[in-house]
């Protein structure tokens, strides 16, 4: 036994991460998500088993998500970089916001029922999908993106959304430049710079939020150093990073390789998908 549970258990778990961390990088190169719509819902389900009580274990998700997508968003942003897809103006406008967004994301996510999370994940996945699978070209919000106060205010809630999610932005940044009449492409290739804006501060937050939860639940292994720093798994991030890496390269090739529509309504399935789960935990309680 260890933390608890059999060694069968243990290992089962640990080849269950080290998949997730395989498809989280694909995803990050294919979307420009940095793969934490994924690896939320799937650290769920581990930590549901390890013993993590419901109340902190939807922020030790999002923080220890945020802390993985840290080397998968940089993999991809260089790869997307490379192609010339990035585009630059737009990361210069944004960059400040963000980060005062991923603050503020932060101090909530200290504070904030366990509920809230949920449905922030279920409504966002649920809107964006819908946008993306029934999308149509007359559904737009300008010829371009906005200047200004208002495309300030827009990074703002890109990181405080991204952060109370546990992703790298992608989702919110892709359906905005989509809105915007910028192709998806370059939405997803941008939203992979903005990513390592939201990861790197958004995690190191979840460590300052998630910091008195050690002292709260001492009987909870996965929540004590050396396995956690606040709402950090370390053992988490360890199995799943590596993995990550890996396949980052590979989904931006894919991505590349895909026409306009069919990114767009992959897209929109899998958020379907994944905010169904939560949607499902919130209506029975667990």
């Amino acid at each position: 036994m260890i933390a608890g549970l059999e060694i069968k258990e243990i290992i089962e778990l640990a080849l269950l991460l080290i998949a997730t961390g395989a498809l989280s990088g694909f995803l990050a190169g294919v979307f420009g998500i940095g793969g934490g719509a994924i690896l939320v819902p799937v650290l769920y389900e581990c930590f549901r088993i390890v013993g993590v009580p419901l109340e902190v274990r939807m922020p030790l998700c999002i923080g220890t998500s945020l802390a993985i997508i840290i080397p998968t968003s940089l993999r991809s942003f260089q790869a997307h970089y490379r192609r010339g897809a990035v585009d630059m103006a737009i990361l210069r406008l944004w960059w400040l916001p963000i980060v005062l967004g991923v603050i503020a994301g932060s101090v909530v996510a200290r504070y904030a029922p366990e509920r809230l999370f949920k449905i922030v994940f279920v409504g966002v996945a649920y809107a964006a999908a819908a946008r993306l699978i029934f999308a149509r070209e007359t559904w737009k919000l300008g010829g371009d993106m906005p200047k200004g106060l208002l495309m300030r205010v827009y990074g703002f809630c890109v990181g405080i959304l991204s952060t109370l999610m546990g992703i790298g932005g992608g989702l919110f940044s892709n359906l905005l430049m989509t809105f915007y009449g910028r192709p998806i492409h370059q939405a997803v290739a941008t939203s992979s710079a903005l990513a390592v804006l939201i990861s790197i501060p958004g995690a190191l937050g979840y460590i300052y939020a998630g910091w008195p939860a050690a002292a709260t639940y001492p009987a909870v292994a996965a929540l004590q150093i050396p396995f956690a720093l606040g709402y950090v798994s370390l053992i988490g991030a360890v199995l799943v990073m590596p993995m990550s890496l890996v396949t980052a390269p590979l989904g931006v090739r894919a991505a590349h390789a895909m026409s306009k529509r069919t990114l767009e309504v992959a897209f929109g399935c899998y958020l379907f998908i994944v905010g169904s789960r939560f949607a499902m935990s919130l209506l029975g309680g667990q």
